[in-house]
């Protein structure tokens, strides 16, 4: 069943590519259009036929009645003026940024239809090339509202995601920012700093155990710069609560503490089976 007319994706990476290759595959639009920095990523993304056409230009947009903003998080909000000259205030808007109080303080004084979104899907790799019709399969996607928010704005685009086949939570931007700043930014940032503490000498005799904790430092430096940034009070506190864990372990280590170090041993380990 067709839900839009015409479907613009600024940003057709991993994530953008990925829903325009959904949402022409099972017709739910009409067309799909998208706007990439790079004349290649839209060359790709048209020979994958994620999406109709595409241009450099935001002109593109243009009658468009569904807007996915799926660009890094300060270009999201960088666009908006630029994109309501030509979208339009009835336009439907969501995006897919890892923060959300920023992103959503803006859009929705910017356009009245406007609902957050986050997909908890993807990985380390990004682009269109790595772009897939399932990504979302099995995943979580978190929207979220506020007393602004459109009932028929937050209907339709938890329809989408629903049909991507997402299961959908809603959040206040605020309780997301809080959660997301220990489930995702906290482990990006270990990751990066773990790899980046290891002398380049030494990375020949990494093990699997290396590769399995730090896959996500591959991930885009621009991407994550942002993000960690414009969720930068949560994630201190993170860090914050993280450092006084390893400083707990360290402490036991030192002083040959074999009761409590295997009581932290024993608490994450269960931690991480219940996660499993």
């Amino acid at each position: 069943m067709r839900l839009f007319n015409k479907v613009a994706i600024i940003g057709t990476g991993l994530i953008g590519g990925s829903l325009g290759l959904f949402i022409k595959k099972h017709r739910l639009a009409q067309e799909v259009v998208g706007v990439s920095r790079h004349k290649k990523s839209l060359g790709l993304a048209l020979k994958m036929k994620a999406i109709d056409r595409g241009s450099l230009s935001l002109d593109i947009i243009r009658g468009a009645d569904l807007l996915i903003l799926a660009t890094p998080v300060e270009t999201i909000v960088n666009l908006r003026k630029q994109i309501l000259k030509i979208a339009g205030k009835g336009c439907l808007v969501t995006d897919t940024g890892s923060t959300k109080v920023n992103i959503v303080s803006f859009l929705e004084k910017t356009f009245p239809n406007y609902i957050g979104a986050h997909p908890l899907a993807g990985s380390e790799k990004c682009g269109i090339a790595n772009a897939s019709i399932g990504l979302f399969k099995n995943s979580l996607c978190i929207l979220t509202p506020t007393k602004k928010t459109q009932k028929k704005a937050l209907d339709k685009i938890k329809a989408l995601w629903v049909k991507a086949g997402a299961r959908v939570v809603l959040l206040s931007p605020k309780e997301h920012d809080r959660i997301l700043s220990f489930t995702s930014h906290l482990p990006h940032s270990v990751a990066f700093s773990l790899i980046d503490s290891i002398p380049d000498k030494f990375l020949k005799f990494a093990s699997g155990g290396l590769k399995d904790t730090t896959r996500i430092a591959a991930s885009s430096p621009e991407l994550w710069q942002g993000i960690f940034l414009t969720n930068k009070i949560n994630l201190l506190e993170s860090i914050s609560l993280f450092e006084e864990g390893l400083n707990k372990l360290k402490f036991a280590i030192k002083n040959n503490d074999k009761k409590l170090l295997t009581h932290i041993l024993t608490r994450a380990q269960k931690k991480r089976i219940i996660l499993a």
